[in-house]
């Protein structure tokens, strides 16, 4: 089980290894402290915005979640630095990776 493999489903999970507890960003099979083996936590993760910007009618954000982890996502509604957001959608699109939020 791989994180790539989780969002090719539509999953989003956070890596942690499974020796000392840390969440390894960006995700990797071995623990960039210990090198010990990393397991994916699955959940339904609440981030906090932490800047945005706007292209058209479109909203991008740089999303926190639990301290270690930023994405940048899309949003449809008009973000606020500090709102509390939910993933609602990710997954590889042409090879690339997106997440949306909500």
């Amino acid at each position: 089980m791989s994180f790539e493999a989780e969002l090719e489903k539509g999953e989003f999970s956070i890596p942690e290894c499974r020796s000392c507890d840390m969440v390894i960003w960006p995700p990797s099979e071995f623990c960039n402290r210990c090198f010990g083996p990393v397991s994916l936590r699955r959940g339904e993760f609440e981030g906090k915005v932490i800047e945005f910007s706007r292209q058209d009618n479109l909203y991008f954000c740089l999303v926190e979640f639990e301290k270690d982890v930023r994405i940048l996502a899309r949003t449809s509604e008009s973000p606020e630095i500090g709102k509390r957001v939910k993933m609602s959608r990710c997954g590889i699109s042409n090879g690339s990776y997106f997440f949306q939020v909500s």
